[in-house]
């Protein structure tokens, strides 16, 4: 029953940090909306537990934040006489994606008996898992495609076919390669700063193979993914000291298990890269870059030539209306002409919006990094995310925070948080 309950539970986690619609249901109606609606009552049940209500310092300073952010965002849609109110319900979307998040940690937490940050990062490790596993049968079993296709709404459909990309149920482009991304970052910290993990050779093994696997398929569907994938890298470089000349023998295990699982890894991806036409196509598209490098000596792909050459795209330098408050312009693509979360921004609510929802990530990270001491790391690098993924797209991470904001919630953390892991059972 409890392994039963767990796979229910990597499920619904999916639903949140990769939401989606059924085809069966009214448009809009995704699975974020309806863990959000879940999310409403149990809060207003732990509030009745409390004899209160009571929020977080950190919800609530994040909520001014964000309200400062839509308010911007509103006065740029009213002063241009826009119609386009993207950013200027932020806060809106913040509150559906925190009550999402509240209603997955509680019943989370309802399943283990407790509550950690390492078992939230598993549940998020297993989802990015299933999610590769979905993209892989989907492309490879046409059965199961016709299925996916029937009764789940995962984006432009037509236009994923047209550019030959793979897509998981609800996990997609940009939008899934960022939170793949973010997904390695916590492995790479979990690697580093975790005893209980260095110091099991089987667990850390799943950890890094986790990773690498995530790290390949996930580039295969988005090549975002490698954000995170770099930035984990060089981070387990640095924390578990590879670079110095003194090197305690625990960080020694942890570098042997990491090359073991590489070599068995790249091994299999060998095998498939020469002997499956699919596997090859897909694996040179995933990390063409790297190919590029290794085959012509200088790094580069298509999408980043075509991000160089012809996205930076900014207002005029004399209109400083814009550069100031923007022109309310983000849902149409035309009106802007580019992808780059940065120059979007701007036309939509100008550097005054843009240096507010900085300041949003900022908070979220300077909070967390003090109320999960531990693993403080991961938040700052989640912001170094945030920031190098704007160069790209404008994909919002808040999703990542809010599941963390969810656990420092005053009813959950006091309920079920426990900071000593001794006890913990893994799932």
């Amino acid at each position: 029953m409890k392994i039963l309950l767990i796979a229910l539970m990597v499920i619904l986690t999916s639903c949140f940090y990769f939401p989606f619609e059924f085809t069966f249901l009214p448009s809009g109606m995704n699975t974020k909306l309806i863990l959000a609606a879940l999310g409403v009552p149990l809060m207003g049940y732990h509030m009745v537990q409390m004899n209160g209500i009571r929020f977080s310092k950190e919800i609530l300073v994040s909520s001014l934040i964000a309200i400062v952010f839509s308010l911007i965002g509103l006065y740029s849609v009213d002063y241009n006489y826009s119609e386009d109110y993207s950013y200027a319900t932020y806060i809106t979307s913040m509150w559906v994606w925190f009550l999402a998040s509240y209603a997955v940690v509680t019943l989370i937490g309802l399943v283990h008996g407790y509550l950690s940050y390492k078992l939230i990062v598993n549940y998020l490790i297993a989802v990015c898992i299933l999610q590769c596993t979905l993209a892989l049968a989907i492309d490879f079993v046409p059965s199961f495609k016709g299925v996916v296709d029937a009764y789940f709404v995962t984006g432009d459909r037509t236009f994923l076919e047209e550019v030959k990309r793979l897509y998981g149920i609800g996990a997609t482009l940009d939008v899934a390669g960022v939170r793949f991304a973010a997904v390695l970052i916590m492995i790479a910290v979990i690697l580093s700063k975790d005893d209980k993990v260095r110091n099991s050779q089987i667990t850390a093994a799943i950890y890094f193979i986790s990773f690498l696997v995530i790290a390949g398929i996930g580039n295969m569907i988005s090549r975002t993914t490698s954000v995170g994938m770099l930035i984990g890298v060089f981070y387990l470089v640095y924390a578990l000291n590879l670079l110095k000349v003194n090197v305690n023998i625990l960080n020694i295990q942890i570098w042997k298990i990491i090359v073991l699982s590489m070599v068995f890894v790249f091994t299999i991806g060998a095998y498939f890269y020469n002997t499956n036409k699919e596997i090859y196509e897909l694996l040179r598209f995933g990390f063409e870059g790297f190919f590029n490098w290794i085959e012509k000596g200088v790094w580069y792909t298509d999408s980043t030539d075509k991000l160089n050459t012809q996205m930076w795209i900014w207002p005029d330098e004399n209109d400083i209306k814009t550069w100031i408050i923007g022109k309310a312009v983000f849902s149409d693509w035309f009106a802007v002409g580019t992808d780059i979360g940065y120059c979007r921004f701007i036309f939509y609510c100008g550097l005054m919006g843009l240096s507010t929802f900085i300041l949003f990530f900022i908070y979220l990270s300077y909070s967390m990094w003090n109320k999960f001491w531990k693993i403080r790391h991961l938040f700052l690098l989640l912001f170094i995310l945030a920031l190098i993924n704007w160069v790209k797209v404008s994909t919002d991470i808040f999703l990542v925070y809010a599941l963390f904001l969810s656990l420092s919630s005053p009813y959950l953390y006091e309920r079920f948080y426990i900071e000593s892991e001794e006890n913990e059972n893994s799932i």
